[in-house]
């Protein structure tokens, strides 16, 4: 969903809903537009167990879909499951892919202008679109999450 601020005497900001998560003690934002729902990881029907990155094979609502272990991905430690370990259901433009997080924060506000360039050589990490601030002050990494998932498919994904 898209508003647009009605504030006088400025540009009309545009205003967009992200979807904030927590990975690694760091908090995410993907635009919500991509999410299809959010489910704990105890819910899911898994039925295949492929690897670390790859967390397997799960079924929710008829969907067969991978399972893409995001905290492996952007941390050290092996994954703890624990009542506050979601899964995001992303609807990807090729696909439908389940992307388990250390727990979803909720839907944000942020407009174009509040999302700065990402510093140093981050800069060069296409996924990475920035970092947002809301109104209250909170500091979110903006991810593109087609552009995250299909370097994940296509590097080390099956190898992990």
């Amino acid at each position: 969903m898209m508003l647009t601020s009605k504030m006088p005497g400025a540009a009309r900001a545009v205003l967009r809903q992200y979807l904030s998560f927590r990975l690694g003690g760091l908090e995410y934002a993907l635009d919500y537009r991509n999410v299809r729902e959010l489910r704990p990881l105890s819910a899911m029907d898994r039925f295949a167990e492929d690897g670390t990155l790859l967390n397997g094979v799960a079924m929710s609502r008829g969907v067969i879909m991978p399972i893409v272990d995001m905290r492996i991905a952007f941390g050290p430690r092996p994954p703890q499951h624990d009542p506050r370990t979601d899964v995001i259901v992303l609807q990807l433009t090729n696909c439908v892919m389940g992307m388990v997080t250390d727990g979803v924060t909720d839907v944000v506000l942020l407009d174009d202008k509040s999302i700065q360039p990402m510093p140093g050589a981050a800069r060069d990490v296409d996924y990475l679109l920035g970092i947002g601030e809301t109104a209250a002050g909170r500091r979110l990494i903006v991810v593109d999450i087609d552009k995250l998932m299909a370097i994940r498919r296509g590097r080390e994904l099956h190898a992990a």
